[in-house]
């Protein structure tokens, strides 16, 4: 199979007053609760819906509503689901990932809410970790409910569509891909091994809710932190931004990593531009010696 990875796109140069000393001086002593985004993972090559350099109209992924009352577009899903995971699955942890779990051994990350599919965090060793939109790496039935690994799952998509091997695909966000049409069209699902019911990846797609205890959990993380560190994320999603606003609403201070502006840019009190994994290895340097 033929893989054309996406360019890594360039910062964009915008004017910041806040660099990493501000930072260190915002988190030093105090507990902190990490949220992540989609920038986060861009190091470790898996592509991003909003970053900085990007280009073009922000692509609208699959909703709820046509996953489940339309085969052709289930079909879709499933056929560029098998090649992205596949890329998904052979990404590591970046230097970002690297020192959040570094911060969180020394105390000072209380834990990590993340809106990323990739299960990055925790093989960097981060033990907190809130998957606010679910993980990649399990599927699950939407008839009985019982849960089947990615990796168990992949092989049966393989099995049942040997052409994939084949296809040359250009990589997107969330373990997705670009196919032809027709690898697309002569696509087959394969059901759920217990029940013979729908399958689903268990993440939360557009149209769905973040679950209420999931929901609960993050907002517990955040409450018992004195400092709400967003990284990597544009905040343009409601699902990430209501932390932020929570964050302020209980007089907490609000620090932001990213390249490229974000929704919460207002609200922070610590705003830092820069590369993720040179930002986060300095500051992990300052605060832990």
């Amino acid at each position: 199979m033929r893989i054309r990875q996406p360019a890594s796109p360039e910062p964009q140069g915008l004017e910041f007053t806040h660099g990493v000393d501000d930072l260190t001086a915002l988190m030093r002593g105090r507990t902190t609760c990490v949220l992540s985004g989609a920038g986060l993972s861009t190091e470790s090559g898996i592509p991003d819906y909003r970053g900085a350099g990007r280009q073009g109209p922000v692509r609208t992924p699959i909703n709820y509503q046509q996953f489940v009352g339309d085969a052709a577009m289930r079909q879709r899903y499933w056929a560029r689901s098998t090649v992205g995971w596949l890329n998904m699955d052979a990404r590591q942890p970046n230097a970002g990932h690297r020192a959040v779990a570094r911060l969180e051994r020394a105390g000072l990350v209380a834990g990590v809410v993340t809106q990323n599919v990739d299960g990055l965090h925790q093989a960097a060793g981060s033990q907190m970790v809130v998957e606010l939109h679910g993980s990649l790496a399990q599927a699950v039935c939407l008839r009985c409910g019982r849960p089947e690994r990615r990796d168990s799952l992949q092989v049966r998509l393989e099995g049942l569509n040997p052409d994939l091997s084949q296809a040359e695909v250009k990589l997107l966000p969330d373990g997705d891909a670009d196919l032809p049409d027709a690898l697309v069209a002569g696509f087959r699902v394969p059901d759920c091994l217990y029940c013979g019911g729908m399958l689903k990846a268990d993440v939360v797609f557009f149209g769905e809710n973040v679950p209420r205890p999931r929901a609960a959990r993050a907002f517990e993380l955040v409450r018992g932190a004195d400092v709400l560190l967003v990284l990597g994320s544009s905040l343009a999603v409601r699902s990430g931004y209501r932390f932020v606003v929570a964050a302020k609403e209980a007089g907490k201070s609000v620090a932001i990593v990213n390249q490229g502006p974000t929704r919460g840019d207002a609200d922070a009190d610590v705003r830092v531009e820069g590369r993720l994994g040179e930002v986060l290895t300095q500051l992990a340097r300052e605060l832990t010696g």
